[in-house]
């Protein structure tokens, strides 16, 4: 059986530099004129230091003697204003240029997790749910992107500042530097402690947005069974749970990472109180003027600075990767449909379908379909048949190559499916489920998703072809109507109408039909039933029926019982041999009689 995991937020291990370092390599869009910006936050960064020296100058040249030229201050204050206007510009132009590289490169990494999801096969969306994913392409994103934003700003910008404070200090008094250093170790050795514990807690905190998600979309899109049942409370109970456990996650990694900031600005008191203890202590010995004294004071406060706030900037950053980390792990998924290196084209005609030794089985699910094989000739119309969780819908899904078999193969033209080019195939076959996805907006925009190069009397005479005039002139804007989210503005039996209309104008070659008219108001069965016979006319298909009577029209009839071929044959050769075939069909008419007579 095929082994496909979910997305697995730990399957991306390692610390969080590694975690970063392999993001990055992810998205080298931001790594693009990267160079350049960090000279730009190291100039930006040397720039603050004209501050403190400006006020050394005036301190020793002027204040500590009473006297200072008006025309040496204006030049100070002058050559200072300078530096700091160029500084501005210097900033702003690099951390502009990093905000325009962190979208491009998470435009490029949203586009990829996306497309990456939807090459996956129908076996590890079924593992899946799509609350995580959806999750997954958005919300970790965005802390990435405001990490990138933000953080990454952060990180570049005050890591200049430090090193260029730190290279002044050094310059006014390499003892006071080291004094800081050392007073700096306890806080930094505190800092990696709790980031240990931070890491997880955001973790835990993506974890809980993906299942709050989850529930919330189920929770909206069930709202009618919801109600339907009477099961409000329990909804609320399940709804309001999943909140609290995001809840506590966010107060567990708020606490951390509040205890960051405290520490910081903690030590940053402290540091500083040593630096002017041991300064005014040894200053007169060492030869320090006050000015110097006051200006590395200043440095070191402008050292100090960025590491109070990269307490906020870490647990940030560990925010980012823990969503990166659930990114990542979307994109290291296999994908399990592989496109052909060199894929083959289909003929227009419509082609055979055999279906050779196919065994599958869903991860955690056991096997579905065992050893199946048969063949639908070129141009025919054959039914499958059988009870619930029999395999059916899962073998269409196979021949529709939405998933590979574990074992045997399955032809289409004589090819198999696994060498066909994915656009060729997608060209040439089609899918319409039981129940069809229509998108939220027009029945003209829903039917050209089939075709998108068609035009409106294109899609008109599609609807005409298959007998559905009727129902198109029968819709308040024809075309123009609106079908609601998920179609929800039209019946059961007009999303179906326009989902064939959707699949008569691929003009495909074969057809995969989940056979939905037993669920329809009788006034557009008919219709639908004229519909799918026009539809198959001419074209290989390969029908899931779940009314009989579809069966009764078939070429031929294939019974599957518990994910095995048990029968096959034409209608009426199946009921005069009396085997699975005959007692289904008879619990059919059966039930459709009781049904008739309620």
């Amino acid at each position: 059986m095929t082994e496909i995991e979910p997305a697995d937020p730990e399957s991306v291990t390692g610390s969080t530099t590694a975690v970063i370092r392999r993001g990055l390599a992810a998205i080298p869009q931001i790594r693009q004129g990267l160079a350049l910006t960090v000279v730009l936050a190291l100039l930006g960064g040397i720039g603050r230091l004209a501050v403190p020296v400006l006020i050394q100058q005036v301190i020793d040249s002027g204040l500590s003697t009473g006297h200072i030229s008006g025309s040496r201050l204006l030049a100070l204050g002058t050559l200072a204003g300078l530096v700091v206007a160029i500084t501005a510009v210097i900033n702003w132009a690099s951390l502009a240029r990093l905000a325009i590289a962190s979208e491009r490169a998470l435009y490029d990494l949203r586009v990829r997790a996306f497309s990456h999801v939807h090459r996956l096969s129908v076996a590890y969306h079924s593992a899946e749910a799509r609350g995580k994913l959806v999750s997954r392409v958005t919300s970790d994103v965005e802390t990435l992107s405001m990490f990138l934003q933000w953080g990454g700003i952060a990180w570049l910008v005050n890591g200049a500042i430090m090193l260029a404070a730190l290279a002044g200090m050094a310059f006014y008094d390499i003892t006071l530097t080291a004094v800081t250093l050392v007073l700096t170790v306890p806080l930094l050795l505190l800092v990696r402690m709790v980031v240990g514990r931070l890491g997880p807690a955001h973790t835990a905190v993506r974890v809980r947005v993906a299942e709050l998600l989850t529930v919330i979309s189920e929770t909206i899109q069930g709202t009618a069974v919801i109600r339907a049942y009477g099961v409000v409370d329990p909804s609320l109970r399940r709804t309001r749970a999943t909140i609290h456990r995001w809840r506590d996650s966010r107060i567990r990694a708020g606490y951390l990472g509040g205890l960051l900031f405290s520490l910081a600005d903690l030590f940053a008191v402290i540091i500083v109180v040593g630096v002017v203890a041991v300064g005014l202590a040894f200053g007169p010995s060492t030869g320090h003027t006050a000015g110097e004294l006051v200006a590395f004071i200043l440095l070191v406060t402008l050292f100090l600075a960025p590491i109070t706030e990269f307490t906020q900037v870490i647990d940030f950053t560990q925010s980012a990767v823990a969503g990166w980390r659930r990114v990542l792990a979307l994109l290291d998924v296999a994908e399990d449909i592989a496109e052909p290196a060199d894929g083959r084209q289909l003929p227009p005609d419509p082609p055979a379908v055999v279906v050779e030794n196919v065994v599958f089985g869903y991860p955690g699910a056991g096997v579905t379909l065992h050893d199946v094989s048969f063949e639908v000739p070129a141009g025919r119309q054959v039914v499958l048949v059988g009870a619930t969780g029999s395999g059916k819908t899962t073998l269409t899904k196979l021949i529709a190559r939405l998933a590979d078999p574990d074992r045997g193969r399955i032809l289409i033209g004589g090819v198999d499916v696994r060498e066909i080019a994915t656009e060729s195939l997608r060209s040439r076959l089609v899918v319409v489920p039981q129940e069809p996805f229509l998108f939220d907006t027009t029945v003209q925009e829903n039917v050209r998703y089939g075709r998108p190069s068609a035009t409106r009397a294109e899609i008109e005479q599609a609807f005409r072809e298959l007998g559905a005039e009727a129902f198109l002139a029968g819709l308040p804007h024809g075309l123009d109507t609106p079908v609601g989210q998920r179609g929800e503005s039209l019946s059961a039996g007009q999303r179906q109408l326009v989902a064939l209309a959707r699949a008569h104008i691929a003009g495909p070659a074969c057809l995969i039909l989940d056979e939905a008219t037993s669920a329809v108001d009788p006034e557009i069965e008919l219709t639908l039933i004229e519909a799918l016979r026009r539809l198959t006319a001419g074209r290989t298909s390969v029908t899931v029926a779940h009314r009989l009577a579809v069966a009764e029209r078939a070429d031929e009839v294939i019974v599957l019982d518990g994910g095995r071929l048990v029968e096959r044959g034409r209608h009426d050769e199946l009921l005069a041999a009396d085997g699975a075939y005959a007692g289904l069909y008879h619990d059919w008419r059966q039930a459709t009689a009781d049904s008739a007579r309620a």
